[in-house]
């Protein structure tokens, strides 16, 4: 099988866009790959994060996942910090990367645009580095990614490709994967953002997994729409309806043909109750699981076996590209 990598960082609550834009795919990409999934906590610390409050979140991921239906005989499923080699390789990795590609990196340019340069610390400079160290450690063939995080994958592109060419073949050259529906869940008060948990300005905009179901129900029955009253999907002329309309789709595996033949002579009321009503039947669940999962106590086994084959993959490879460096014998 071939293999395959994504990370998540336990900055704040797994949303109803993180279900739908990766995780449910992840459920079939483990049947189908070698799938290896971290939880990037290094990342998180680019800005300053609570402890207590993170740790508790990358439990919380943990659980999740697990909960969602991610089958720890087939997915390795572990923490960034367990593998030391990430923060190691991520150093080497800067040493064949130009500071050109890293002031291109979208992130960069508009936490710079909105802070000033002087606000922006290294970590966040640098973190295309340390997320390339995450994926070259393993060779995956591919990685799953957001339409929005697509650049990432290809500066890593471009970093391995250096190193294969000045040292001889060390990494497998990944590629991007992009599922074609449910890719970009967006913002129910505003489509024209990403459902985010960054998003701290409009909370009604985002339904994370560990939402009170009812509390969910009114962000459904609240969300923006438009004042057509017509059901069909169009992104660009309709956008709320559409983001609806694709949240119903992945949650249900009904088509949005089939959505706008069903709901043709509805008006978005009777849309948006019978949707909100499946939001929150999925909620509560997804809650049942995640409780079910944490009065096991499984979570620390899952973590500690998928470090161990983890750590295995990636000592063997920072050694490897030490050698090439002459840092080891």
């Amino acid at each position: 099988m071939e293999r395959m990598l994504s990370g998540i960082k336990p900055t704040g609550q797994v949303t109803l866009g993180n279900y739908i834009g990766a995780i449910k795919n992840f459920l079939k990409y483990q049947d189908e790959y070698e799938l290896f999934i971290f939880i990037a906590n290094l990342h998180a610390i680019t800005v300053f994060q609570d402890k207590l409050e993170l740790k508790k979140n990358t439990k919380d991921i943990a659980a999740l996942y697990l909960a969602c239906g991610l089958d720890p005989k087939k997915v390795t499923l572990f923490i960034q910090t367990d593998i030391l080699e990430h923060a190691n390789l991520s150093f080497v990795l800067n040493c064949f990367t130009y500071m050109g590609e890293l002031n291109r990196m979208t992130q960069y340019k508009d936490k710079s645009q909105k802070l000033g340069e002087s606000s922006i610390n290294v970590g966040l400079f640098t973190y295309p580095d340390l997320m390339a160290a995450d994926i070259l450690l393993y060779d995956p063939k591919y990685i799953p990614v957001g339409d929005d995080q697509k650049q990432h994958v290809e500066l890593t592109r471009d970093i391995a490709s250096r190193v294969n060419n000045r040292l001889g073949n060390v990494f497998v050259i990944p590629e991007p994967l992009i599922p074609e529906n449910g890719a970009r869940i967006m913002s129910l008060s505003d489509p024209s953002k990403k459902m985010s948990k960054s998003d701290e300005s409009n909370d009604k905009g985002c339904i994370y997994l560990l939402d009170d179901p009812d509390v969910a129900k009114k962000k459904i029955m609240s969300a923006v729409t438009d004042s057509d009253a017509k059901i069909f999907f169009d992104r660009e002329n309709k956008p709320g309806i559409s983001n609806l309309l694709e949240i119903y789709s992945s949650l249900t595996d009904i088509s949005i043909k089939d959505l706008e033949k069903k709901y043709s002579n509805s008006n978005y009321g009777e849309f948006k109750k019978d949707l909100a009503n499946i939001v929150k039947n999925f909620l509560i669940d997804i809650q049942s699981k995640y409780k079910n999962v944490l009065d096991s106590k499984i979570i620390e086994d899952v973590l500690e076996s998928g470090a161990q084959k983890a750590r295995l993959i990636a000592s063997k490879k920072l050694n490897k590209i030490y050698k090439k460096l002459g840092l080891a014998s």
